[in-house]
């Protein structure tokens, strides 16, 4: 399915996270050995957010970022946009959660004037979106100047000794236990196709500049296999 372009890609990946969202965290957790909850704390830390301020997390999910942010910035005004209702629903039902703002937010129009934020976050959003180049244009947009734009992101192997075991994970293990955990075999497949078909944190790093963004980089976890990139509006 990762072979999928345009609005056909668009309406199969709504579909794909509403049919899992029951139990989408359960399987980030195994999938990263629990790592992705330390990952997410390391995205809010480097968002740089003011007391008080307002975060943007688009493609939020159940909210997990969100819900971070809030842990780690007093009184953050936590907005979690998304454009899979479903997933949504899932995070409005977990403790602590209720003073997140929820919003249906498509990350290609996304519905804020500009210059909302003080910064936009994202785990997992990017190879799943169909224009690259426009999302981050429009997370651009709706930052304040001198606010960060932080992407949580999987990345392709590296090519070195590591790769083959590296595939074994994405290729078997992860779709055996979705097919376990979720019942959604197919879902699973997606999601480590998508991840080898996407850009390399170098690419990706390119893109963030040419959408505008200065003072970009990146920091690679789990053995080069997840980067989290940070870039600011001036």
């Amino acid at each position: 399915m990762a072979h999928l372009q345009g609005q056909d890609r668009a309406d199969y990946v709504q579909d794909m996270f509403a049919r899992i969202a029951g139990r989408y965290d359960t399987m980030n957790r195994l999938m990263t050995f629990g790592q992705d909850v330390v990952w997410r704390q390391y995205v809010v830390r480097q968002a740089n957010l003011p007391a008080g301020g307002r975060l943007l997390d688009i493609a939020t999910g159940t909210g997990d970022i969100a819900d971070e942010g809030q842990r780690q910035v007093p009184d953050l005004r936590a907005v979690g946009g998304d454009f899979t209702i479903e997933m949504m629903q899932a995070g409005k039902r977990l403790p602590g959660r209720e003073t997140i703002r929820w919003a249906a937010a498509d990350t290609l129009a996304l519905p804020f004037p500009d210059a909302t934020f003080d910064a936009v976050t994202s785990g997992f959003l990017m190879r799943n979106v169909i224009d690259v180049a426009g999302a981050f244009r429009e997370q651009w947009r709706v930052t304040k100047p001198g606010g960060r734009v932080v992407v949580l992101e999987s990345s392709p192997p590296k090519d070195n000794l590591l790769k083959p075991f590296i595939r074994i994970h994405l290729n078997t293990v992860i779709p055996t236990l979705g097919r376990l955990i979720t019942g959604e075999a197919d879902a699973y497949r997606y999601l480590p196709d998508s991840t080898q078909g996407f850009q390399g944190p170098d690419e990706l790093a390119a893109t963030m500049r040419a959408a505008g963004f200065v003072d970009v980089g990146y920091r690679l976890f789990m053995f080069g296999t997840i980067a989290v990139h940070v870039g600011t509006k001036v």
